[in-house]
């Protein structure tokens, strides 16, 4: 088992980069994204993690905010009183810290590089994956008009996309799902509520049988599995849960109950690649299918998400998107680039095989601390 000796320094940034446009769901406009950057050194060797918070609350209680309280003031001390110990010890030793699986996914996400980059090996091998082009799948947000939404639907498809996700909230769900549809019969489509719905609109989710769609992501509320049970039993379309999945013991309650047939796992939400390795191979012995969902990540946190699709319970496209969809320029090199058929290659070299460009994260950069 690969072991670290010691920590010897831990930095922390956030940057703000501007998105090519914005970004609707449900629940908020999004602008730019706001990320919080890790980067942990031991015996000369980087790790670079990145923490799947935002600025505000909505999506989850987690925030850069309490993401940088938790990591500077609980996470850091434990992994700095540690010596010669495993990853796993250390996310064991973080359990005593309740929730807050960002934050800690975040400095899991550092370790995790570092451990690849110190042997000499890319993340996935680490993981025990196998090296594989991944497919691609693209997130739409909500947009001011259905031909906007045809145009960037069209515009995927000529990029090859192997699945379409479009957001959906109540009054924008049932005529915009139609016209994409009929426009484009054949695709992959699947759309996302972002909890929008209730039970007592059962009668739009159970319209949206009508549409040949590869699932429905999280129509009801962020921390319920119950509900989604019942619902499931009233729809043909596989429910997939996102928001509601926060932990393995998540994943066994809603497999058990029947909550869902696809499982989102975005590894920076369940508390790192360890963590969401765990669930996939749970899921993988239970028949759910799941796939790897984005946050808008910046090459940092793509990265890591692409390495976690090597893992064989991941069979279904995921969030992962070239980087130019979002941003006009990322702070590390190399962008996320589709290829001719679609798919994405597995970024080359030890660790996340992407190199962060200094002076791209200081002109980003609205804030800067040394932990250690």
């Amino acid at each position: 088992m690969k072991r670290i000796k010691q920590i010897d320094s831990v930095e922390m940034f956030i940057v703000r980069l501007p998105l090519v446009s914005s970004f609707e769901t449900s629940f908020s406009v999004q602008t730019h994204r706001e990320a919080l950057l890790l980067k942990i050194v031991s015996d000369d060797v980087c790790g670079w993690g990145e923490c799947v918070t935002s600025p505000d609350p909505y999506y989850c209680y987690e925030t850069n905010a309490t993401a940088s309280h938790i990591i500077q003031d609980f996470l850091i001390p434990i992994l700095a009183a540690m010596n010669d110990f495993t990853i796993e010890a250390a996310l064991q030793n973080f359990e005593q810290i309740r929730g807050h699986h960002m934050a800690k996914a975040a400095v899991e996400n550092a370790l995790c590089d570092m451990m690849a980059q110190k042997y000499n090996i890319p993340l996935f091998e680490l993981m025990g994956g196998t090296p594989k082009n991944i497919m691609s799948g693209i997130s739409i947000g909500i947009q001011k008009n259905i031909d906007d939404l045809l145009e960037s639907i069209q515009n995927a498809c000529d990029k090859k996309y192997h699945r379409i996700k479009i957001k959906i909230k109540k009054g924008n769900d049932i005529e915009i799902v139609k016209m994409v549809r009929s426009t484009f019969p054949s695709i992959k489509l699947m759309v996302d509520a972002n909890s929008d719905y209730t039970l007592e609109d059962m009668h739009i989710l159970k319209k949206l049988d009508e549409f040949n769609l590869m699932m429905i992501e999280q129509p009801l509320n962020y921390n319920d599995i119950y509900f989604h049970a019942l619902l499931q039993k009233q729809l043909v379309t596989p429910i997939c849960l996102d928001e509601s999945i926060k932990n393995l013991n998540d994943a066994k309650t809603a497999v058990e109950l029947g909550s869902c047939k696809i499982i989102n796992i975005k590894q920076g939400r369940v508390g790192g690649m360890i963590k969401a390795k765990d669930i996939q191979a749970y899921c993988l012995n239970n028949t759910i299918k799941t796939w790897s969902g984005g946050m808008l990540e910046t090459g940092i946190g793509r990265a890591f998400n692409l390495h976690l699709q090597t893992l064989p319970g991941f069979v279904l496209p995921g969030d992962t998107s070239e980087t130019s969809r979002y941003f006009a320029e990322d702070i590390v090199d190399k962008p996320v680039i589709l290829q001719a058929d679609g798919f994405i290659e597995i970024p080359k070299g030890a660790g996340i095989g992407v190199k962060v460009i200094s002076k791209r994260l200081d002109r980003f950069k609205v804030f800067y601390q040394k932990i250690i």
